[in-house]
């Protein structure tokens, strides 16, 4: 009798069509919980992975993302109105990231909005897309606007490393012509896909959108042609690494959008939204009581999360939310996101955490060349 697969921790939640897949093949495969879904914890050491990712080409399981498409009339006007960035005015074929805010400012969810030629397509992760269905479905109140949720008619496959755009071309995809949050719609292997050059601000990211029915085939063709699978305790690591804090773990409904210190969610030329009068009256006038910032850790290595401390005393002065060991030929870190109160990174206090110092990093680290 084979063995069924270990999931770690015990939870409902249905795997995602890749991991179910994986799942089948692999007896011994690992699934861990993230963002909603059941997807592949690791295929081999951690450092191994984020080697392939940082100097090659990793594949990996994106089917724990989901989208929901908006169509109507109404559509660019309403979400215009819903969201922190601008929709009106986003070319067909692109994107730009998002917070959805509470009258109050305080955020709801976070998304990717790429717009088509008859609908715009809200991208989030499967842990939020029902919440965020219902806070945006109240605000339709005369205006022609339809929502559908795409949980059970798309999935997602993702590929990182410098090597992603020259491995995709050979297969006839062009990636490398694709702007970031630009996407085509294309094929690969004669099955239809959308190929989105994805946000990274360090290692090229890509991701393909397809009918779940096309998963195995996919899968196949992208190892066949040369990609190493990957973990999402990797995709974590590598999130820490380039600094993107994620929803429900770093940052929830209880933080203001200036916070996160994610300005690239933010346009203060596009008008009214819900929650802009509170964006506009920190930008203008206010300030606020923490940022999130990038650390490196040196020490021991905490469990997230934990106190940032300062040094010589046990006033807490903020929070790592994230933390991830980052070992590269040429890059040895422990590196951390967290929030800091701005007193403190203003005066540029000492830090402490149980176990160790922390220094806030001013930009993200060098990546060793391949």
């Amino acid at each position: 009798m084979s063995e069924s697969a270990t999931l770690i921790p015990e939870t409902t939640a249905a795997p995602t069509p890749l991991a179910n897949l994986l799942q089948g093949e692999s007896p011994h495969l690992t699934l861990r919980m993230h963002a909603g879904a059941l997807t592949p914890g690791n295929f081999s050491s951690t450092d191994e992975e984020i080697a392939a990712a940082a100097t090659g080409v990793a594949i990996f399981d994106s089917g724990y993302r989901t989208r929901i498409r908006v169509t109507g009339e109404d559509r660019l006007r309403w979400l215009n109105g819903m969201v922190s960035n601008a929709v009106q005015t986003l070319p067909e074929g692109s994107g730009n990231y998002n917070f959805i805010l509470n009258a109050q400012g305080r955020i709801q969810g976070d998304a990717y909005i790429y717009r088509t030629s008859d609908s715009l397509l809200l991208d989030t992760d499967r842990s939020q897309a029902a919440r965020l269905l219902a806070h945006l479905d109240h605000f339709i109140i005369m205006d022609d606007v339809e929502l559908r949720p795409l949980d059970e008619v798309t999935s997602g496959i993702g590929l990182a490393g410098p090597q992603a755009a020259a491995m995709l071309d050979s297969l006839g995809l062009s990636a490398s012509g694709l702007a970031p949050l630009q996407f085509v719609e294309t094929s690969i292997a004669g099955h239809a896909v959308t190929l989105l050059h994805a946000y990274s601000p360090l290692i090229p990211r890509y991701e393909i959108w397809f009918s779940p029915d096309h998963t195995a085939a996919l899968w196949k063709s992208l190892i066949a042609a040369g990609a190493k699978p990957i973990g999402i305790e990797t995709l974590e690591s590598l999130r820490v690494l380039e600094g993107i804090p994620r929803y429900g773990i770093d940052f929830n409904d209880r933080y203001l959008a200036q916070e996160t210190s994610q300005t690239r969610a933010l346009n203060f030329t596009k008008g009214c939204y819900l929650g802009q009068e509170i964006v506009e009256r920190i930008r203008s006038r206010a300030t606020v009581h923490r940022y999130l910032r990038q650390l490196e850790l040196h020490g021991e290595t905490p469990t997230a999360p934990t106190d940032i401390l300062a040094a010589g005393d046990t006033s807490s002065l903020g929070q790592l939310t994230s933390i991830a060991a980052i070992r590269l030929p040429g890059l040895s870190a422990t590196l951390a996101l967290g929030f800091i109160r701005t007193e403190a990174l203003e005066r540029k206090a000492s830090l402490e955490y149980t176990g160790g110092m922390a220094t806030v990093l001013d930009h993200l680290p060098a990546l060793p060349r391949s």
